[in-house]
């Protein structure tokens, strides 16, 4: 990795709700380029809207970076030289500024009522006009200013957008070129003297001297906005950030990625069990790749590797697959015990371990986890396939139990008992060469039809972890007790 302390990259969500995918795209981006560069990524919140950026909100979002592993070198916790990082403590700032841009002419008040703005766009609808603001307020006489504060109007402050055209070479879509005509004068100050995002986003960058923007396709469009305000702060062109807009995030429809195309929030991947390495491993393939064949990586060796000119135009797409694939490939690469640690959050939320987990627990799943390691998908699917190991009585499920009255069950279940009653060693070898003797050698039965009773009435499931390795987790008496309250159950 390159060193260059210039580069500062910030990743602002407006959490108004949990991050998103493509929030956290976005964010691994940002982060991968201050790494790969040596430079700085700034977390900075923007809550200008507090009607929909809640404190619980934030606070998640400050949580689900630090799950992901996405470490900051400035923002919230952390602090840093252009504190604060979060824009509601900040007003003071904007307000500042919005009167320095009323007496340089950059911008102007706006008596437009919530009335006069509604019959405007029905107007601009009628015509088939570009629906925007008009300009009416744009040259307003002393005498008309007056007037209308006489009439108790509470005005906006508008920037005034200069004619001509805004363009910028974007990292990811080259030379991008604006009328400026196309943007029309925006609010940057609402009538009860809240800042709006148009304000505050410019000059946070400038004032904590963002380099680069990389951000989401969705926020091309108020690009010349920025820049209009950068430059009205007195930023020569050179010094402005430099963007980079990444693709859209979709569905497989083709559609944008929302709630029908499956869990979309961080926080929800996260209860499913979903581990934080797959999730910036899979979430920094969409529109981006090694340069080679590899798809499983490291946030190390993103952060290595992570150049922006290897982001894609095109829009990427989620695939729900190909991320199972991945975080099974994840789990398979954990130790056992680091995987036991990792499960246990999900047994105890389940109420079938203790919360923390005991040191005997711990040691059960430790033993249990190799057993499902090639199995588990996500973390969470261990709460079903480990469930029997912790309970005292099994509840057999209903589709297991239909399986189990077949006409062999009740013999293989007493075939079964006696001849692990007469193990000396209660070993899985030694477990699965008694059965074997008794169930297909003694009673002629296939492995599938010998085993299948044994194994719902030890795990209430079809499916489980290999039978002779749990029978030995279990224990004798365990085992033993589990196969006579099945024979019970069938008499």
């Amino acid at each position: 990795m390159s060193a260059n302390s210039n580069v500062r990259v910030r990743f602002a969500p407006s959490p108004s709700g949990d991050l998103h995918v493509g929030n956290i795209r976005t964010a691994l981006y940002d982060w991968a380029y201050a790494r790969h560069t040596g430079g700085t990524f700034v977390f900075r919140i923007e809550d200008t809207d507090q009607s929909r950026v809640t404190p619980e909100y934030i606070a998640a979002a400050v949580e689900s970076m630090r799950w992901l592993g996405l470490s900051w070198d400035e923002g919230p916790e952390v602090g840093g030289p252009h504190a604060p990082y979060q824009q509601s403590q900040r007003l003071e700032i904007y307000r500042e500024w919005a009167q320095r841009f009323l007496d340089s002419g950059h911008a102007y008040y706006c008596y437009e009522s919530p009335e006069e703005a509604e019959a405007r766009v029905a107007r601009q609808k009628a015509a088939n006009s570009p629906i925007g603001y008009d300009g009416h307020s744009r040259d307003l006489a002393p005498e008309q200013r007056a007037a209308y504060e006489a009439e108790g109007r509470k005005p906006v402050i508008r920037f005034r957008m200069p004619a001509g055209t805004t363009t910028f070479t974007d990292l990811i879509r080259g030379e991008v070129t604006f009328e400026n005509s196309t943007v029309p004068d925006f609010v940057l100050v609402r009538a009860d003297g809240s800042p709006l995002y148009t304000l505050a986003v410019a000059v946070d960058d400038v004032l904590m001297k963002i380099t680069h923007v990389v951000r989401g396709e969705d926020l091309l469009s108020s690009t010349p906005r920025q820049i209009a305000v950068y430059r009205a702060m007195g930023v020569a062109d050179e010094d402005i950030p430099t963007f980079a807009h990444l693709p859209f995030v979709m569905g497989n429809d083709n559609s944008k990625l929302s709630k029908r195309h499956g869990a979309v929030t961080i926080g929800q991947f996260r209860a499913d069990g979903y581990l934080p390495e797959a999730m910036c491993n899979y979430l920094a393939l969409l529109g981006w790749s090694m340069g080679d064949d590899r798809e499983e990586f490291s946030l190390e060796e993103l952060a290595q590797a992570f150049t922006l000119d290897r982001v894609n135009t095109s829009p990427a797409r989620f695939d729900p697959k190909k991320l199972d694939s991945i975080n099974a490939a994840w789990i398979r690469r954990l130790d056992s015990a680091e995987l036991a640690n990792r499960v246990a959050p999900f047994l105890a939320e389940a109420g079938v371990i203790a919360d923390p987990a005991t040191p005997a627990e711990l040691e059960t799943l430790a033993a249990a986890v190799p057993l499902i390691q090639e199995r588990l998908v996500t973390l969470g699917q261990a709460v079903d396939m480990l469930r029997y190991l912790f309970v005292a009585d099994v509840t057999i499920d209903p589709d297991a139990a239909a399986s189990m009255r077949g006409p062999e069950s009740e013999a293989v279940l007493k075939a079964g008992i006696d001849a692990l009653e007469g193990l000396s060693a209660f070993a899985a070898a030694d477990i699965e060469s008694a059965l074997r003797a008794a169930l297909i050698e003694g009673l002629g039965l296939k492995p599938k039809v010998a085993f299948g009773a044994l194994r719902v009435a030890l795990t209430g499931r079809k499916v489980s972890p290999p039978l002779f390795e749990s029978m030995e987790l279990l224990g004798r008496d365990a085992t033993l007790a589990r196969l006579r309250a099945g024979l019970a159950a069938l008499s």
